[in-house]
């Protein structure tokens, strides 16, 4: 059975950047861009009517900012796989993406090998973080006081052990497989789980979980 290729969003100011991101994923064979949008308004408009399952979007943009973007985004419930795709390494800029509901954080950068492999990554539910803010992150969540502002206390069984799972950077798919029940059940356990942790993406749950060591 041949796979559909992950349907693609491009949301960035640059047409030169947008041109690139399109011939890297074009490369992969395993990706179809289905839009382009020059601003976050377009790309929100364009999200809601193609509903695609991944969009890469940049932070700094003319008019509605990336995080702006992101955070609209989400409160529209688009469940698109979001990453941002930057050449900012501030934390505050990193943490906003990962509180606003960002599935990765990619900096424009890097070589583009290594960011095919990340937005890869972020498609099988894997963090997808530059390795080099990996340890950014962390220390900034533990400075900004996660650690201590949040209890797994009110989490069912069936939950803490997702949380677990996400720790690992286990995708919905292998969650499903290892705690033997459909993926859609994962989808909604994640979701719960993220609302009484007041936690926005994955991302962030899972570096919480692991400076909790409940990874």
């Amino acid at each position: 059975m041949t796979t559909q290729p992950t349907r693609v969003l491009i949301i960035d100011d640059h047409p030169l950047f947008r041109r690139g991101v399109s011939q890297l994923l074009d490369l992969a064979g395993t990706f179809a861009v289905v839009g382009e949008a020059a601003s976050g308004q377009e790309g929100i408009e364009l999200a809601r009517r193609l509903e695609p399952e991944l969009i890469l979007l940049d932070l700094n943009m003319k008019g509605m900012s990336g995080l702006e973007t992101l955070r609209t985004l989400r409160d529209h419930e688009i469940d698109s796989r979001i990453i941002l795709i930057t050449v900012s390494n501030a934390p505050e800029d990193l943490i906003g993406a990962i509180r606003g509901g960002a599935d990765g954080y990619i900096l424009k950068d890097n070589d583009p090998d290594d960011i095919l492999r990340l937005i890869e990554a972020a498609m099988h539910g894997q963090t997808a973080i530059s390795p080099e803010l990996t340890s950014l992150l962390a220390s900034a969540l533990r400075e900004e006081g996660v650690v201590e502002q949040r209890s797994h206390a009110s989490l069912t069984e069936r939950e803490s052990a997702i949380l677990r799972c996400l720790a690992g950077g286990m995708s919905n798919k292998l969650i499903a497989r290892e705690l033997d029940i459909m993926e859609s059940t994962v989808k909604v356990h994640v979701r719960n789980l993220l609302k009484k942790l007041r936690f926005r993406s994955r991302i962030e749950a899972a570096v919480w979980a692991v400076a909790n060591d409940l990874g």
